[in-house]
């Protein structure tokens, strides 16, 4: 079964950048599309963004639209997430997921077969 991992958190100040990244072993992630999620503390996971197999279609979260980019790298068998212009109410585990369906921007979390264990995001100062 796909099984994925998430990579590049830390702690950053306000309107600093992080490039997150997803990456699996043994399957190739391009056969699926891909989200980003977060889930800041106390409050329900949310989806950030998501691509499609072909990077034709991409969802953003509106919290995130002109600051957060979504991109595939098929060869390197990753999908990473730049942010940029980064906030304190971006801070939050992230996590990224495939799905056999389509990138939605409804980010419906029961569509999503297989989840990472997260990677860490504190903006602060």
């Amino acid at each position: 079964q796909l099984r994925v991992v998430e990579s590049g958190g830390g702690l950053v100040q306000p309107g600093g950048s992080l490039r997150l990244a997803c990456a699996a072993s043994e399957y190739t992630l391009s056969g699926y599309p891909i989200a980003w999620f977060r889930q800041a503390p106390g409050k329900e996971r949310e989806g950030v963004a998501c691509i499609n197999t072909n990077s034709r279609i991409i969802n953003y979260a509106d919290s995130v639209k002109g600051r957060f980019t979504i991109a595939r790298d098929d060869p390197k068998n990753t999908v990473s997430l730049q942010m940029n212009s980064l906030k304190p109410e971006d801070t939050g585990v992230y996590y990224c997921a495939a799905t056999q369906y389509w990138c939605s921007a409804s980010f419906k979390q029961d569509d999503y077969f297989t989840w990472g264990l997260g990677t860490q995001v504190n903006v602060s100062s």
